[in-house]
């Protein structure tokens, strides 16, 4: 139970940053509960986009007090944001979620753990690419040294939370990067395009920002990867922490804006839809507010940026004619922000040798959602096996995706369906780059 003072101080922030007009613009007409997965999981109202802004208007207006609960039905919201292109009035319900849990994080007292874990990550592991580097570093030194095969043969994880077992269980072989953007001859270029490398995507998943680059030259784009890149800030604004986002946000567009390109390019679709949002983030700033503008303007991610360059009309054909089955699991941000879905299927679907079959359901959240997995991870796992009835459905041998979360989360799916010898999870990129000839 929060105190009373708690409570008026979360009001008094709610009045000055909850914004009253997109509140009111909710119709209460209830479009949004059959996109909701945690209304869908609980039917719970409290639950449900429309029942959760009738509690930020409630605390905003002093017609309750802030509680447990109402802190309970704001954290378990995945941010997945598939009510808004659902609602039929636009309300922008994201930035009222991000704004009512940046007053809450600011005023509530955090325990110890809770300070410390927002300082590591925030502060240092999302703010400093070289540490984020050091602490991949050593896990690559983990998987590579026989430590992990040990770990794994004495089943020692099991001292972890299930969910962080199960996670490091289909972490990839994490390695290092091998590829840097090489000179082009501008004149047979199609666009000249600045890479946002990324945190997750350069360390954990190095090998797609390889390939990525890779794909970009073949198809004749100019690449630069401009150095000292910043993470783009999408976990700290989900996280109630927009004046660290701010700060990426701010050192991000400095860089970026340096480099005169046609796109900034992307392979992270809960990065990209943040990316793309720097002019809300930064709109009353009057430093900022323009550029942030310029900077959101040049936001594409890979699969559009693919689909400008015309790939799908080259011809693609499967390595060694091989038969593949292959379904795709949106990204919540890519689809619900960037509206961004039809492009990853043009390319799936152009595919000679490959059968594309649409999995119901596919744009609803696979329960990853940055690092709700992890706090709230029986939500997760019930979204997420929910998830697999529709992928096991499909009979797909492979399913896509464009986002890191997302990738992690289908391939623990995969394995707690025991499906592993049956289908894998790959990246859109990946998937192009290693099952495909592209004739061009």
């Amino acid at each position: 139970m929060a105190d009373a003072a708690l409570s008026v101080r979360i009001q008094q922030g709610f009045q000055e940053e909850v914004d009253e007009t997109k509140l009111l613009d909710c119709m209460k007409c209830g479009f949004c509960l059959p996109a909701c997965p945690t209304y869908v999981e609980t039917k719970n109202e409290m639950h449900s986009p429309r029942g959760r802004i009738s509690i930020m208007k409630a605390v905003r207006e002093g017609d309750i007090p802030f509680d447990d609960s109402v802190e309970e039905a704001l954290d378990l919201c995945l941010g997945c944001r598939a009510c808004e292109p659902a609602c039929p009035a636009g309300v922008e319900y994201g930035s009222l979620l991000e704004s009512a849990r940046n007053v809450i994080s600011r005023e509530k007292n955090p325990t110890i753990k809770e300070r410390a874990v927002k300082h590591t990550a925030f502060e240092h592991l999302f703010k400093d690419q070289w540490k984020m580097n050091s602490l991949v570093g050593s896990i690559r030194v983990y998987q590579r040294s026989g430590m992990k095969s040990i770990v794994d043969k004495l089943q020692l994880t099991r001292v972890l939370p299930e969910i962080l077992s199960e996670l490091e269980s289909v972490m990839p072989e994490i390695q290092k990067r091998q590829y840097t953007a090489q000179s082009q001859n501008s004149s047979k270029r199609n666009f000249k395009v600045a890479f946002l490398s990324g945190c997750l995507m350069n360390t954990v998943f190095s090998k797609t920002n390889d390939s990525t680059i890779l794909l970009m030259e073949r198809l004749g784009c100019e690449v630069v990867e401009p150095k000292g890149q910043a993470c783009c800030g999408a976990l700290h604004g989900h996280s109630g922490e927009l004046e660290s986002a701010k700060e990426n946000a701010k050192r991000n567009i400095d860089l970026f804006l340096e480099e005169e390109v046609d796109f900034i390019v992307n392979n992270a679709g809960g990065c990209g839809a943040f990316l793309s949002e720097y002019d809300h983030l930064l709109k009353d700033d009057p430093n900022y507010k323009e550029l942030a503008e310029e900077f959101s303007n040049k936001i594409i991610d890979i699969s559009s940026l693919l689909s400008k360059l015309d790939l799908f009309n080259y011809t693609l054909k499967t390595k060694n004619q091989e038969q593949y089955v292959l379904t795709y699991q949106d990204s919540c941000h890519l689809r619900n922000v960037n509206r961004v879905f039809e492009e990853p299927r043009d390319i799936l679907k152009s595919v000679h040798g490959a059968e594309y079959v649409e999995m119901k359901d596919a744009d609803q959240c696979c329960g990853s959602a940055g690092v709700y997995n992890l706090v709230n991870d029986e939500m997760s796992m019930k979204i997420l096996d929910r998830k697999m009835t529709h992928v096991e459905d499909t009979q797909a041998q492979i399913v896509i995706t464009s986002n890191p979360g997302c990738l992690l989360q289908m391939k623990l799916g995969i394995k707690r369906a025991g499906l592993e010898n049956e289908m894998k999870a790959l990246h859109i990129v990946d998937f192009i780059n290693d099952y495909l000839e592209i004739q061009i």
